[in-house]
């Protein structure tokens, strides 16, 4: 049994993001924190931020970086920077767009150095991309991601309709933050 606690804040406009976010809480353990259409957290999230030994941020990549709604609790987060509230906390980050590339690695570096501002410590990737000629759409880490989760979605595709490969991709990415987190905190570790 386990005491760490990891949590997922994330924002999902159209469902697919939430679904990622959902697949890497079922993995790792993590708790859920949606931030709002508003761009806003509930009540006692800051705090629950506060508690977590990991953050995992997750949000859809729009026109090459984060959605407004997430930028806005990036900004909101400078009152913790102020404190280093997050440092040495780790960290880790996932995104979700329409096109292949849709530039997610902008959004995954934005990230990347929002938490590195906050001085925690990132997980990345850790697993090989799908690139030989026999890969398929449906096979581990085909967007090739390493700094972070990356998935596609078709702009017109129900949730249902996501790509299983994208799916077994977030769920080990999951049990990677998992396996980090209990690799470099053993104290948090009860058995």
């Amino acid at each position: 049994m386990s005491n760490q606690s990891i949590v997922i804040v994330y924002f999902s406009g159209f469902g697919h993001t939430q679904r990622i976010a959902e697949t890497v809480a079922s993995a790792s353990g993590a708790q859920l924190l949606r931030v709002d259409e508003a761009g806003n957290l509930p009540t006692g999230g800051w705090e629950q931020l506060a508690a977590a030994d990991a953050i995992v941020f997750g949000t859809p990549t729009y026109i090459g970086s984060v959605s407004w709604q997430f930028k806005k609790f990036i900004d909101e987060s400078s009152k913790v920077w102020g404190a280093m509230g997050w440092k040495d906390k780790l960290a880790a980050a996932f995104t979700n767009s329409a096109g292949m590339n849709g530039d997610k690695a902008s959004t995954l570096y934005a990230l990347f150095t929002m938490a590195q501002q906050h001085g925690m410590v990132w997980v990345g990737m850790g697993m090989l991309p799908s690139t030989t000629k026999a890969a398929k759409r449906d096979d581990i880490n085909y967007v090739a991601s390493f700094m972070g989760l990356a998935t596609t979605t078709p702009s017109d595709a129900s949730v249902d309709e996501m790509v299983p490969g994208d799916l077994e991709t977030a769920r080990r990415f999951g049990q990677r933050v998992a396996a980090t987190l209990a690799r470099l905190r053993p104290a948090a570790n009860v058995d």
